[in-house]
């Protein structure tokens, strides 16, 4: 019996050290429960840690930071349109007494985030309109707004009508928007976050992952932004089309006065070399009247009196005097 005894002794201890202590990894906390109560204060810290034996249970809990991923829910918005909203948020347990009295489970903590995040974008999403969840910004607005007082800075006036109603054309569809989507990520994720606090959790933050329309609409709405998007763009087009009749009209114009004033340069110079020539002509037939009479006959000659052609004229005719006088 005493060779027995030993062993024995040594298992008991073994036994009695394995049950009395325990290991809490990294990212993970730990309650100490005592016939299912809760005995003191969450463990937090890793590493190797003691028990009373038989007696008292570990129940461990994550630490880290913790993914919830909702299911796309149907919500009217504010302007009685359908869409499809999915959300997605990040918590972690920060109080892991009040967690194991209230949900007890992760599995039973995302069944409560579900109910109380759907809940919450549920009431945000239809108070406001559909573009406060679409868009952010008031980008485009303003965007049009910078180039409008630069073309005005650069021209020194008003933007002409064309630019104006062209940046209407563009901007004219999109209303402005006071809240946006990241003032709705947080407005929801203020709601749920006092909520989820009584369960121990803290609720780090929730987005808006992804918004459509219900697919009966869609291709509808697709069409109509396609639609939208090419009547901007050919009426983008016509008034390019008129500014450039406008500057072909003004080339033209230029031209016209160019020609204009080119050629009434030009006859004012003719009209000047004529006048100098019939000045010169003039003062040679006052030198010699005769000589420039016989200088014009020969030319008359000369243009007249071809190598073969036929040429009737009487004999007593002035034109051909010269050839008729005798040397």
């Amino acid at each position: 019996m005493k060779s027995y005894a030993i062993p024995a002794l040594i298992f008991a201890l073994a036994l009695l050290a394995n049950g009395s202590a325990y290991t809490l990894p990294e990212g993970q906390q730990a309650l100490i429960t005592q016939f299912g109560r809760i005995v003191g204060q969450p463990v937090t810290q890793a590493g190797l840690h003691f028990k009373l034996p038989f007696i008292h249970d570990v129940r461990y809990f994550e630490k880290r930071i913790l993914e919830w991923d909702g299911d796309s829910n149907q919500i009217p918005t504010k302007d009685k349109k359908f869409i499809w909203v999915d959300t997605t948020a990040r918590w972690r347990i920060i109080d892991a007494v009040k967690f194991a009295q209230t949900v007890r489970t992760e599995d039973a903590a995302q069944t409560r985030l579900s109910s109380i995040l759907d809940g919450s974008t549920r009431d945000v999403i239809s108070n406001h309109n559909l573009v406060e969840a679409v868009r952010n910004t008031n980008t485009l607005l303003d965007q049009a707004r910078k180039r409008a007082e630069a073309l005005a800075a650069a021209e020194k006036a008003e933007p002409t009508a064309a630019t104006i109603e062209m940046e209407e054309e563009i901007t004219g569809e999109l209303e402005v928007i006071t809240v946006g989507r990241e003032r709705l990520s947080d407005m929801i994720h203020s709601r749920a976050k006092e909520k989820l606090a009584e369960l121990g959790i803290e609720l780090i933050d929730a987005q808006l992952r992804r918004i459509a329309y219900e697919q009966s609409v869609e291709e509808k709405v697709y069409d109509r932004m396609i639609s939208e998007r090419k009547r901007i763009a050919e009426k983008i087009r016509s008034i390019g089309k008129g500014e450039q009749a406008k500057i072909r009209g003004k080339l033209n114009l230029d031209l016209k006065e160019i020609e204009s004033k080119a050629y009434r340069e030009s006859q004012e110079i003719k009209g000047r070399a004529e006048a100098e020539a019939i000045n010169i002509y003039a003062k040679s037939l006052n030198q010699d009247p005769d000589f420039y009479e016989f200088t014009r006959t020969l030319d008359a000659y000369r243009k007249t009196l071809k190598d073969k052609g036929s040429f009737v004229i009487s004999t007593d005719s002035d034109f051909l005097r010269l050839m008729q006088q005798k040397r």
